[in-house]
């Protein structure tokens, strides 16, 4: 399982127990977050309230029932070093109220993190010395996400490092056939539906709201 999430650039390995005391300050333990889907039910929380819940590791961070090493914190977002990195200085954004996954992410509150990247991967990268840096968002068991609380990876890079395997791969090139335009009609088709639905709820919104 380990060796499949670390193939399509998962930044956690599935939580162990390592034995370490919670009360070491440079650890945070997540043993008892969710690594697979069906522990999601263990979790017991609505991925579209957006508050605290007490089985996921992230909210007891900002709650300070667990500890971390803060990098920055403001009303909307909180930065942490990562504990298990792939590289020094791998660190993660994660929003104050809990949602299960990015799609369930309010647009606000994912504006609200990502406005904050550059000024914490600046920071990150001059104290690290690297000069790279990847962003990185698991979305989903088969994405590599295993604690179901939103967030987004600034993992520094430096040249050489050859942390992924998947980039030593060859691409391949993308051929402007049938099959992909069938594809791109098919997102296209998604995306206009989508649009319609949030317009709907709008009206109905004011609707109500009159």
């Amino acid at each position: 399982m380990e060796a499949r999430r670390l193939a399509i650039l998962c930044s956690h390995l599935r939580p162990i127990n390592s034995g370490r005391s919670r009360a070491t300050p440079s650890h945070l333990s997540s043993s008892n977050c969710a690594s697979v889907a069906k522990s999601e039910q263990q979790l017991n929380y609505d991925p579209h309230k957006g508050s605290l819940q007490d089985g996921c590791v992230f909210c007891r961070i900002i709650l300070g029932e667990e500890p971390a090493f803060k990098l920055y914190e403001d009303d909307s977002c909180l930065c942490i070093l990562d504990t298990r990195p792939l590289s020094n200085g791998h660190s993660l954004i994660i929003p104050k109220s809990h949602y299960s996954s990015l799609e369930a992410t309010p647009p606000s509150v994912i504006a609200a993190m990502c406005s904050k990247v550059p000024l914490i991967s600046n920071a990150i990268m001059k104290s690290t010395g690297s000069d790279s840096f990847n962003l990185l968002v698991n979305n989903g068991v088969a994405a590599g996400q295993v604690i179901f609380h939103t967030h987004i990876h600034i993992i520094p890079r430096k040249a050489r490092d050859c942390l992924w395997e998947s980039e030593s791969l060859q691409r391949r090139t993308l051929k402007f056939d049938e099959e992909a335009s069938r594809l791109a009609e098919s997102i296209q088709e998604m995306l206009h539906s989508s649009k319609e639905n949030d317009s709907s709820k709008v009206q109905e919104s004011n609707l109500s709201g009159n």
